[in-house]
């Protein structure tokens, strides 16, 4: 019932140098200065032994046309296996991180690895994980920004609803947050 959820499209280098790329949905921005991300990991999955071990992924936008290319990189292969050629996609050379973004990605996020949080899972087992990044580089393709803002609508991000089941974002409206003067004053309207 948490939806839609934005997908951490996350690039992490092996430690023999092949590339993992991964969706995972349970992800989010954290923070506004420094900014941060985190993504939850069902188990000890392939990037978060990547990203503890060199300290460095990225997180690519997953959108309405990379969405099969997205999906392909969900697929179990084995460690070792390139994913983001297993999809067809193109690695970019990223700024300040030694893992590559996504080429054709419109916007990706460089992050330096900051802490693993281990969640207890049921009966004393060993459960989900969370992996936090700093963000120290952001990608955005110029041809998505106008009058200097990101046009986020036109970069078509999908998202996951659970399921099988994605949405895709291709409409935006704006809301500006009230003064508590003008919260007050429709409370007692």
């Amino acid at each position: 019932m948490v939806v839609p959820r934005p997908i951490g499209w996350i690039s992490s280098l092996a430690s023999d140098g092949s590339v993992n790329l991964a969706p995972y949905s349970f992800f989010n921005a954290m923070a506004s200065n420094p900014h941060y991300v985190l993504f939850g990991s069902g188990g000890y999955k392939h990037s978060v032994a990547n990203i503890e071990a060199t300290g460095e992924f990225v997180c690519n936008l997953a959108t309405w046309d990379l969405r099969k290319e997205m999906n392909m990189t969900s697929a179990p292969v084995k460690e070792g296996v390139d994913e983001m050629r297993l999809a067809g996609l193109t690695p970019a050379p990223s700024t300040m991180v030694k893992p590559p973004r996504v080429k054709e990605s419109p916007a990706a996020l460089e992050c330096v690895y900051t802490q693993t949080v281990r969640l207890p899972g049921h009966e004393g087992k060993d459960g989900d994980m969370i992996v936090i990044g700093k963000v120290v580089g952001i990608y955005i393709d110029d041809a998505f920004i106008r009058d200097g803002l990101v046009d986020t609508a036109a970069m078509q991000p999908i998202a996951r609803c659970g399921y099988m089941d994605y949405a895709v974002i291709s409409e935006l409206f704006a809301m500006r947050r009230p003064t508590e003067a003008e919260a007050l004053a429709a409370a007692d309207a």
